[in-house]
């Protein structure tokens, strides 16, 4: 949703990293509302911003904060190639 997605602070650190991030505002697209559905059934409380990395559902900005801090974001990254450049 508009206004509740990836912070500004956490979208630069992923700038950062030299990834090119594709975000999806839910209240933008069909069949939004399914999907945000789909979150909460996947266990995101909050349903939004919900973080996918290589396919796989990571969490939300917590969570995303939280593998940046123990230093296992930018390995996560690169395991995935989405680096874009060197981080």
């Amino acid at each position: 949703r508009v206004g509740h997605g990836i912070s500004q602070s956490q979208q630069t650190l992923i700038l950062d990293f030299g990834v090119n991030p594709t975000i999806y505002e839910l209240d933008e697209i069909n069949r939004g509302n399914a999907i945000e559905q789909a979150l909460a059934q996947l266990g995101c409380s909050p349903t939004v911003p919900a973080v996918f990395i290589g396919g796989q559902l990571v969490g939300g900005a917590n969570q995303v904060m939280s593998l940046h801090l123990n230093r296992s974001l930018l390995p996560m990254l690169k395991r995935v190639g989405a680096l874009c450049r060197a981080g």
